[in-house]
C-alpha cells in the first residue's frame, strides 16, 4: 500500500478523504451522542460541546472546536518543526473538521455502550489507519506531543500522547460518569488495535525457536518438507554450560502445527518457542520495496 501511494499520490489523498470521513462518522454519530471521550482534540470537542450546551443551544459544534484547537498547534509546528513536518496533516485536519460540519447528527447506537465502543472503535480505527497509511495525521494530541517532545527529549512522543489522552479521558469520566469512561477506554483499545493492524498488515507470521540435540536433522526436515529457511544460532545452556545450536525460522500461522509435528517426530525432548512476527519482509512473505 505504501508503494502504491508513492507511485500514485492521488491514492493517498483518496485515503485521507475516506479516512477522515470515517473518523468523523465515528465521532459524531457514535461517540458524541453517547458521551464517549476517547482522547485527542475530538475528545476535547465533545467535552466543550457538553459544557457549553447550557449556554449555547446544542453547544459549540465539534468541527469548530477541533479546528480552533488545531490552528494554533499547526502554527507552532510550522515555527518549531518547519513546513515539511506539517505536510498532508494540515489538509487531513481541515478535512476532518469539514466532515464533522457536513455529517448530520445521527445517533447510531441509541444508548448501547458495548455497541458504541466496538462499532465506533472499528470505524474510527479504520479511518485513522487509512490516514496513517497515507503518511498523514489529523493534528491533535499527536502533534502537541511531538512539539512537547522537542523540549522533553527524555520522553518519547507515544509516552507524552498517553499522558495527554489520559487527562482528556479522565475529564470525560468526571463529566459523563464512570460507565462511559470505562467504555471509552475499551474503544481506545479497539481503535489502536485496528489502526495498527492496517498499518502492519493482517498477514501475521510466527517466529519459531527450536532447541534440540538433533538440530541438524530438524533443520533438514523443515527445509526439505516445508521449503522454509532455517537459521542456526550459537547458544549455551547457562545451567549445563553446554554449547548448542538454536534453530530460528519464520512460518505462516497455518504452518506452526506442521513445524511442531516435524520437531516431535525427530526429537520429543526438543524445546520449542513460538512467538508472533508482526511483519516479515523477504522471500516467501511480503516483498520489500524501496
Amino acid at each position: 500500500m505504501e508503494r502504491m501511494t508513492r507511485k500514485k499520490p492521488w491514492i493517498a489523498w483518496v485515503m485521507i478523504l475516506a479516512g477522515t470521513g470515517l473518523m468523523a462518522a465515528g465521532i459524531k454519530c457514535i461517540f458524541d451522542p453517547i458521551g464517549l471521550v476517547t482522547g485527542g482534540f475530538t475528545g476535547i470537542a465533545i467535552l466543550v460541546k457538553e459544557v457549553t450546551g447550557q449556554y449555547v443551544e446544542g453547544g459549540i459544534p465539534l468541527w469548530l472546536t477541533n479546528l480552533g484547537l488545531n490552528v494554533p498547534v499547526f502554527v507552532a509546528a510550522l515555527w518549531v518543526k518547519g513546513r515539511r513536518f506539517i505536510g498532508r496533516s494540515a489538509v487531513a485536519t481541515l478535512l476532518l473538521s469539514a466532515w464533522l460540519y457536513v455529517i448530520p447528527e445521527i445517533n447510531l447506537v441509541s444508548g448501547d455502550y458495548p455497541l458504541a465502543a466496538i462499532f465506533g472503535g472499528v470505524i474510527t480505527g479504520v479511518g485513522i489507519g487509512m490516514i496513517f497509511l497515507a503518511r498523514a495525521t489529523t493534528g491533535g494530541t499527536d502533534m502537541v506531543a511531538a512539539l512537547l517532545q522537542h523540549k522533553l527529549r527524555h520522553y518519547s512522543v507515544p509516552q507524552i500522547m498517553q499522558v495527554l489522552d489520559g487527562i482528556i479521558v479522565v475529564l470525560g469520566l468526571s463529566l459523563f460518569g464512570l460507565k462511559p469512561g470505562l467504555y471509552a477506554i475499551a474503544a481506545i483499545y479497539i481503535v489502536a488495535k485496528i489502526s495498527d493492524a492496517l498499518m502492519e498488515g493482517f498477514k501475521f507470521s510466527k517466529a519459531v525457536f527450536i532447541i534440540s540435540d538433533k538440530s541438524t536433522e530438524v533443520a533438514g526436515a523443515i527445509m526439505d518438507t516445508m521449503d522454509r529457511g532455517v537459521t542456526g544460532l550459537e547458544a549455551r545452556g547457562m545451567y549445563s554450560g553446554q554449547e548448542k545450536c538454536m534453530l530460528y525460522c519464520v512460518v505462516s500461522k497455518k504452518e506452526v502445527v506442521e513445524v511442531k509435528e516435524l520437531v516431535l517426530q525427530i526429537d520429543k525432548n526438543a524445546f520449542v518457542i513460538v512467538t508472533d512476527a508482526r511483519e516479515v519482509l523477504g522471500e516467501g512473505f511480503q516483498e520489500y520495496h524501496e
